[in-house]
């Protein structure tokens, strides 16, 4: 599974971690990607999205219907 958020774009970011004797070795921040259903009223089925963590707060404060709306603007299949 790709870690990229469908509803914020969140994806990972990458960085260094540094050791006691400071080398740097290449790391991967990930964005806390979950695969969630929702039933969606509006066309009588349930959609799978894969969202973040914050996406899915964000999807309990403005509903189901509006996020859908938000990542079909964004381009998104559902």
């Amino acid at each position: 599974m790709s870690a990229h958020c469908q509803l914020t774009g969140a994806r990972p970011g990458f960085g260094n971690s540094i050791s006691h004797s400071h080398r740097r070795t290449s790391r991967r921040f990930d964005p806390n990607i979950q695969r969630k259903r929702y039933w969606l009223p509006s066309e009588g089925r349930y959609v799978r999205l894969t969202l973040s963590a914050k996406a899915i707060k964000t999807v309990d404060a403005i509903g189901v219907d509006a996020a859908v709306a938000r990542i079909r603007a964004r381009g998104v299949k559902v």
